[in-house]
């Protein structure tokens, strides 16, 4: 059994593409691994330190997501990153080693700066995200990862990390296991603008979205550029609808009549929406009305928070309790150090 690590930002209802991209993934994996599942809202703060008033409501809104796509608290801990301290100790013990210029390479950072320019970005917060995240999967010594491909490179420094702490104080030995990304099948899910699916865009389809909502917004998705007109012929692969159909339709001869309809201008566009909606509804359906069943059980939630903190925080613990001996420092003298 392998222990796995992954978190989310709370910054307001999940979509589609992280159901696709990574809660799948995390379903599959929690039947057979020891999962430590976070809700990292520290993390949120680097972008929105601004105004953090709707940070709590948006950590309610991505618990009830997940419980509705499938994440089980039997069978994983489910957390909110705050309440597990261990991940800020670890976070200013790895900010001691990692390079400057780790961080300003990265592309996500890059990326992030040129698209969110009506934020200033310009933090050590937001510089080093990437740190944050290795402490987030470092502190439980996790084997996997599963995250969207878009967070392949953050990943990769949290390898670089684990390697460079070990360099320094493994003494020949390992402190940190080198994590492995898991991808999911369908990592590209693209917005209703054809770009990166995301709140910051204005293009998403939520997971809580009304199949009424969903089916007004797949309707005014973009398509093949090339199919300007119902006769045009078109490219599935190059259509964004197209990887909707990869994500929700399973119907294998369908999508092949469906490809061969675009491709000879046999069907125009809103019929190959109107086929995807069928899909849509039949999966998401099941999953909204779990979700509406687990409103306003706020005990409830909070039980399920509560004790996946006490899972996590048994496990991070123990890790800190090794970094502090591998660094020298002196020990507490009451019962743990952590509760000096």
């Amino acid at each position: 059994m392998y222990r796995v690590f992954s978190g989310m930002r709370p910054t307001g209802r999940l979509h589609l593409g992280h159901m696709a991209g990574a809660l799948t993934n995390w379903i599959a994996l929690q039947e057979d691994h020891e999962c430590y599942y976070s809700i990292v809202d520290w993390h949120a703060l680097m972008s929105d330190y601004a105004d953090p008033s709707k940070l709590g409501h948006n950590t309610a809104e991505v618990l009830l997501d997940w419980l509705a796509v499938g994440l089980d608290p039997e069978k994983c801990a489910i957390f909110v990153q705050s309440h597990v301290k261990e991940h800020i100790e670890l976070h200013l013990a790895l900010s001691m080693i990692v390079p400057l210029g780790w961080l300003e390479r990265n592309p996500t950072y890059k990326e992030q700066i040129l698209n969110l320019q009506n934020k200033d970005l310009s933090t050590y917060g937001f510089l080093g995200y990437p740190v944050l995240m290795a402490s987030d999967i470092l502190v439980y010594k996790s084997h996997k990862v599963p995250v969207g491909e878009d967070q392949s490179a953050h990943l990769e420094l949290s390898r670089e990390t684990a390697r460079r702490f070990n360099h320094f104080y493994g003494k020949g030995g390992e402190v940190f296991p080198e994590p492995e990304i898991v991808l999911t099948h369908y990592p590209k899910i693209p917005g209703t603008d054809g770009r990166k699916m995301s709140k910051s865009y204005g293009n998403s389809l939520d997971i809580a979205d009304e199949i009424p909502v969903l089916d007004k917004k797949i309707r005014t998705m973009m398509t093949d550029p090339a199919r300007e007109r119902r006769t045009d012929r078109g490219e599935p692969e190059k259509c964004p609808v197209w990887d909707l159909h990869k994500f929700f339709n399973g119907d294998g001869e369908q999508r092949a009549e469906l490809a061969n309809g675009c491709r000879t201008a046999g069907i125009g566009c809103v019929d190959c929406k109107k086929a995807l909606m069928v899909h849509v509804e039949k999966r998401m359906a099941p999953i909204q009305e779990r979700r509406r069943g687990f409103e306003g059980r706020r005990a409830e939630l909070d039980d399920i928070l509560h004790e996946g903190a006490r899972k996590a925080r048994a496990r991070a613990s123990r890790t800190m309790d090794e970094v502090y001996e591998v660094l020298g420092m002196l020990k507490c003298k009451a019962a743990t150090s952590h509760s000096c």
